[in-house]
């Protein structure tokens, strides 16, 4: 009888530790505090270690060409409306049956409990499952999609770059960290006025009136309608 009690004692005093670490967390937090919080998670070191990877592989192979420069801008244009488009049509996936098999994927399962709780910090990253089955697509397109492998490499190096960039940025955003810059400011209002404004606007998360301008997801915040169903998608 006294092993299940201890169990328990040791849970629940896991568990205080926890609510405790997010507390200290939450106030008067530093940018260094951010990062040390944010590299005890497991989506960053997944990404950062492909980062590492395909950057050492990049230069091992060489073979520098001009479409190596082409590719990485065309991307980094692009990277607003591809975030527009999976948080739009992934992310915002509204769940459905197919016969008695249900489509509903582990991203959108998980992006709805982000909404009910944008504080909860393990919420904010990508699933480590899905996660994992990207890096592996990921990488098959860059060792096989492309006529050279060394753009290929240069494919995968810059969407993990971008990857770990979209991660911070979200992460931050939820955190208690105080915008300083203009550009970071415009980013964490965008973002916050799609959680806590209207879910129906403002999808991109590391730009702000990019693709929701382009798209008409961009709306005049002293205007918009404050969502009922902000913090719980697809319940009405």
């Amino acid at each position: 009888m006294t092993k299940p009690q201890s169990s328990s004692k040791d849970s629940t005093t896991a568990r205080e530790r926890v609510r405790q670490d997010e507390r200290t967390l939450r106030r008067g937090l530093s940018l260094g505090a951010a990062f040390r919080e944010f590299i005890r998670h497991p989506s960053p070191w997944l990404i950062g270690s492909t980062l590492a990877a395909a950057l050492v592989a990049r230069i091992i192979v060489g073979d520098w060409q001009l479409t190596d420069a082409l590719v990485p801008a065309v991307m980094l244009a692009l990277f607003p409306l591809f975030e527009w488009i999976v948080h739009v049509t992934v992310l915002h996936w509204r769940p459905r049956q197919l016969g008695p098999i249900p489509i509903d994927s582990e991203l959108a399962r998980k992006h709805r409990e982000h909404h009910v709780d944008p504080r909860n910090i393990p919420l904010i990253f990508i699933p480590t499952k899905t996660l994992s089955v990207l890096v592996v697509i990921l990488i098959a397109l860059a060792t096989l999609a492309f006529p050279r492998l060394g753009l290929g490499l240069t494919f995968l190096l810059m969407i993990t770059l971008l990857g770990f960039g979209y991660e911070w940025t979200h992460y931050l955003i939820h955190t208690d960290y105080k915008p300083k810059g203009s550009l970071y400011r415009a980013v964490w209002r965008n973002h916050r006025h799609h959680h806590y404004k209207n879910e129906h606007y403002w999808f991109t998360v590391t730009t702000s009136g990019t693709a929701d301008r382009l798209l008409g997801t961009y709306p005049d915040p002293a205007t918009t309608e404050t969502s009922p169903t902000a913090r719980h998608l697809h319940s009405a």
